[in-house]
């Protein structure tokens, strides 16, 4: 068959165009249910025990749309539309904002860490370091003077040893006041005065325009090691708290079942709401989860265990869905089931 220019040019236009219908990327976010895997591999304790079931890691797969997702997701159940800017804070790159969650998934770690040697009677000490700077926020003081990395060790001439002591001393101040920040940054001490000013979003609220996270030493045994490679975020923190603790000590919590669950956890085991819960519920059931633990923050009428329920409902999940408020409510729930 001899090809005319014109078939040449149709045919050229349209391999542009379905290129074009799957490559594209729109200004939108995709998110959707993402792996339910067992810790095991992933959380090692050092001649920790073993288990007859498993505890999951819950996540939620992302992706920027291109035209040909952005109709999937349309038509695709637990798919969300997000615009961009919802998903990766103004003025941070992918990159950028990646390395911040990142971080906040080692902070995570480390505070599921404590909570777990702490209830197990484990060996643990914590010395304090200073916070880390995760991000600077666009268009506020910080901007062109902290980057992420930087370490802060004092503010006016008082030492800061965990981020709530910033944060605390912030709030004794008023938007238009300057302060000094002491930092160490490539192993160089620097000094940099700040002014504070108000967030855009919130004209109560004043600060530098950065988020932080308390670098802690925490030194335990037996070690614990963690393999959990591009995962980012800080909703692994209660699963991981109790794979620990199922590790440390001789009895089986799991019971022979597949135990999932979600919720960022903090140093004293209280338990946070996270975003996704719905797709974190149909990622637990496709892989056989036999109880999934959700945030209840409190008995409210929205929470993510509202959430959970209602999403579990929905696609006949014979899952038997926990609300949490610490990490106790959920050790205690796994020590009395049958």
């Amino acid at each position: 068959m001899r090809l005319s220019k014109k078939n040449i040019a149709i045919f050229i236009v349209l391999f542009i165009g379905i290129y074009l219908f799957g490559t594209y990327k729109m200004p939108y976010y995709i998110q959707k249910p993402g792996g339910a895997d067992a810790l095991n591999p992933i959380v090692e304790v050092e001649d920790g025990f073993e288990s007859t079931g498993d505890m999951h890691l819950v996540t939620v797969s992302g992706m920027q749309a291109t035209p040909l997702f952005y109709i999937f997701a349309k038509i695709m159940p637990h798919q969300e539309i997000l615009p961009i800017d919802q998903v990766f804070p103004e003025g941070m790159s992918q990159d950028d904002y990646m390395h911040a969650q990142l971080q906040v998934m080692e902070s995570s770690q480390e505070a599921a860490t404590v909570v777990a040697y702490e209830a197990a009677g484990g060996s643990i000490d914590i010395s304090y370091e200073g916070v880390y700077v995760v991000s600077v926020v666009e268009d506020m003081p910080a901007e062109e003077i902290l980057q992420a990395g930087d370490r802060i060790i004092g503010i006016d001439g008082r030492d800061i040893k965990e981020s709530q002591d910033l944060i605390n001393y912030i709030d004794t101040l008023t938007a238009g006041d300057t302060v000094t920040v002491e930092i160490i940054r490539d192993d160089e001490n620097l000094s940099e005065e700040i002014q504070l000013q108000q967030f855009s979003d919130n004209d109560e609220k004043i600060g530098l325009g950065i988020s932080l996270v308390t670098d802690r030493d925490v030194t335990v045994e037996p070690k614990v090691n963690f393999t959990s490679g591009n995962i980012g975020g800080p909703s692994a923190g209660l699963m991981f708290s109790l794979e620990i603790y199922d590790q440390l000590t001789e009895e089986d919590i799991t019971k022979g079942k597949q135990i999932g669950g979600t919720g960022e956890v903090d140093y004293d085991g209280n338990i946070y709401r996270i975003g996704g819960i719905d797709k974190k519920v149909v990622a637990s059931d496709k892989e056989g989860v036999d109880v999934f633990f959700a945030p209840n923050e409190n008995g409210s009428e929205e929470s993510n265990y509202q959430v959970a329920v209602d999403t579990a409902e929905e696609i006949g999940s014979t899952m038997e869905i926990v609300p949490v408020d610490t990490f106790e409510d959920a050790l205690e729930y796994l020590q009395q089931m049958n």
